[in-house]
């Protein structure tokens, strides 16, 4: 018998996220909850390809009656600003060797599902108006690039601003190298190399949920405001 997701419900007053507990980045919103629940099932196959590589064995589920609801949070604004703010309970716990490998796996794809959805929109101009949006491919990568740095501080780590000569691609690698380390650090207790000065770090886990969501949720936009086929 198949197990069923396990759901968490962020409530808001404009807007309920569904987020898979066990999943980290696959989040989706609705007006209600029923209507995150089904987004969080439709976006099932594109999870599951997002994660074909990571050897972790996700199959979506066949329908929205395969998600169970486990837990209900009270959203708050940035919830109904259209950002999962809030993780589960467990995301506070620790986290052993397995558990922080199977993060990072996921955390991986993330990577590589962006990258790539940005390497085949590259050349493209994104559609834009009522279901494009605002911001050119470019402004997206850098947006998520930012976005990544200060997450890093959010975890308690720092990577240094590259400069204006400095190859994409290397600023990129230097990035992800300390969110990597940071993690690892943090997993295992031990002092950060460059620690930031958040006075409360996320968990690892909240820190890669929020991660991957915002990675999946830009190469989804991509892929979409570009016409691309989904891999």
């Amino acid at each position: 018998m198949k197990r069923p997701v396990r759901v968490l419900l962020e409530v808001g007053s404009k807007r309920v996220f569904a987020s898979a507990v066990d999943w980290p980045g696959w989040s989706r919103s609705g007006r209600g909850e029923g209507d995150a629940l089904l987004a969080l099932a439709a976006y099932g196959p594109r999870y599951a390809t997002a994660l074909a590589g990571s050897g972790l064995g996700f199959v979506a589920p066949g329908e929205a009656d395969d998600l169970q609801v486990v837990e209900r949070r009270a959203g708050n604004s940035g919830t109904d600003f259209g950002v999962p703010t809030l993780g589960p309970a467990g995301d506070e716990l620790p986290v052993d060797d397995a558990e922080l490998d199977r993060l990072v796996r996921i955390l991986r794809a993330g990577w590589v599902t962006f990258d790539g959805a940005a390497a085949r929109a590259t050349g493209i101009t994104l559609r834009t108006g009522r279901r494009g949006g605002g911001r050119s491919l470019a402004k997206i990568v850098a947006h998520v690039f930012e976005s990544e740095r200060a997450y890093l501080g959010q975890l308690g780590g720092r990577s240094g601003r590259p400069t204006p000569d400095t190859p994409v691609a290397d600023a990129w690698a230097r990035l992800r190298a300390d969110i990597l380390e940071a993690l690892d650090a943090r997993a295992q207790g031990r002092p950060l190399t460059y620690p930031s000065r958040v006075r409360t770090p996320w968990s690892t886990r909240s820190f890669v949920r929020r991660v991957v969501w915002h990675l999946l949720d830009h190469a989804w936009e991509i892929e979409d405001r570009a016409d691309l086929a989904v891999p």
